[in-house]
């Protein structure tokens, strides 16, 4: 890998036209990146998932290089029709539109290729990664007391052009004092056998209001990585929903830093897993001023031969006094051969807090199976109607009722 990797980097650094700074910036992330690999479970975070084997036996080789240099056509056909909405399109890691059509031009601030020395140091060999090749990356700015008026669909599309392929996405979003974002990621896949690897940076100002739906319900063979990381202010609001679906393999990985008194986090998670899928929510939310709190909800329908992990976290440090952290895990088993991990931690230094923590998993309760049948439906509608109301309260924590419409609408939920 290391030959690969060096030879692909050295491929892109010719033709990029960066600058010598930029390039000796991506260098040492690249040399952190073949320092360390790809995460194994040699790795605490990674004891469930290695993703090491995980793109070695469902991609084998991996090519790290991309031509970003030819366009590829939007395929408008992927639109959501129920909801008007503003746009940004990846197209095999490149982006081919951005759009904020509905909103007011001088409450929004679009900046390429961000300065790569904000990024904050950290352990994540992934980022390095991502860091080191990500070709061009935006930064939107949601000025001051400014509430878009139409969410923003993220689109994550890949297609034939490329295969066994990494690769790398980045966005940064700053909503200022009293801003409001709606963030739609919305993933479509034709391509066949990458890994995607996705970096989200959010900082989030005083009364700010972020609300992220991670959408990948598509089947598709390609293995996914996003990382997101939340900075908040005080009395600042983050709501991240996923649905985690589609992939053969996606982790989604939460850090939520309440820096400020009186912010809150809701995480809410769906993973509806089948057919030797491999998926995993991992949640880490730092408690650093008091009176915060913080939501976590996840719930698993796991098939044959599918595999959840779910690792929630939640850390007090002394000063984070009157913090009420609460974290859920519950799963149905629909096959012996599925398996769900959980791991919930609190790591708490202050003595005034509300937290705890819960885990549950089993298979569906035949005798309310049998009752239903008694009633009329069949043993499959019994199943789909008890699953249903099991998804059901996760759901209901969507707070926008336009985008939780369209959501059950996309999945065929019925109340």
């Amino acid at each position: 890998m290391k030959e690969q990797v060096q030879t692909d980097f050295d491929k892109i650094t010719k033709t990029s036209g960066f600058s010598e700074r930029k390039i000796k910036l991506k260098k040492d992330y690249l040399n952190k990146f073949i320092k360390n690999g790809f995460p194994n479970r040699k790795h605490e975070n990674w004891k469930f998932s290695d993703i090491s084997q995980i793109i070695q036996k469902n991609i084998g080789e991996l090519s790290f290089y991309n031509d970003y240099s030819s366009l590829n056509k939007v395929n408008t056909s992927v639109f959501v029709d129920e909801l008007e909405h503003n746009k940004i399109v990846f197209i095999n890691g490149r982006i081919e539109k951005i759009d904020f059509d509905y909103e007011d031009k001088d409450k929004i601030e679009i900046n390429d290729d961000s300065n790569l020395d904000n990024t904050a140091s950290n352990d994540n060999s992934l980022i390095d990664l991502n860091n080191a090749f990500t070709n061009k990356y935006y930064k939107i700015l949601i000025k001051k007391d400014y509430f878009l008026k139409k969410p923003l669909i993220v689109y994550h599309t890949t297609n034939k052009k490329i295969k066994s392929k990494n690769v790398n996405l980045r966005l940064e979003f700053q909503l200022e004092q009293n801003s409001s974002l709606r963030l739609i990621d919305l993933f479509n896949d034709i391509g066949e056998k990458n890994f995607i690897n996705i970096f989200y940076n959010f900082d989030l100002k005083k009364d700010a209001i972020l609300k992220n739906y991670k959408i990948d319900k598509i089947q598709n063979k390609n293995i996914k990585y996003s990382f997101n990381n939340i900075e908040q202010d005080a009395n600042s609001v983050s709501e991240t929903f996923i649905l985690s679906s589609g992939s053969i393999f996606l982790k989604n990985e939460i850090n939520c830093n309440l820096k400020g008194k009186y912010s809150s986090a809701f995480v809410n998670g769906i993973f509806s897993l089948k057919n030797e899928q491999h998926h995993e929510i991992r949640t880490i939310i730092n408690h650093l001023a008091e009176n915060t709190k913080s939501y976590q909800l996840i719930k698993s329908v796991l098939g044959k031969d599918s595999k959840a992990v779910y690792q929630g976290k939640i850390f007090v440090n002394s000063e984070a006094q009157k913090t009420d952290g609460y974290q859920l895990s519950k799963a149905i088993l629909l096959d012996e051969s599925s398996e769900f991990n959980a791991k919930p931690e609190l790591e708490i230094y202050a003595d005034d807090v509300k937290c705890s923590h819960g885990s549950a998993s089993g298979s569906l309760d035949e005798s309310s199976i049998f009752y239903l049948m008694s009633r009329g439906l069949s043993y499959q509608q019994s199943k789909e109607l008890l699953i249903n109301g099991f998804l059901l309260d996760v759901f209901e924590k969507i707070t926008d009722s336009e985008v939780k419409n369209l959501i059950k609408n996309m999945i065929g939920l019925k109340e």
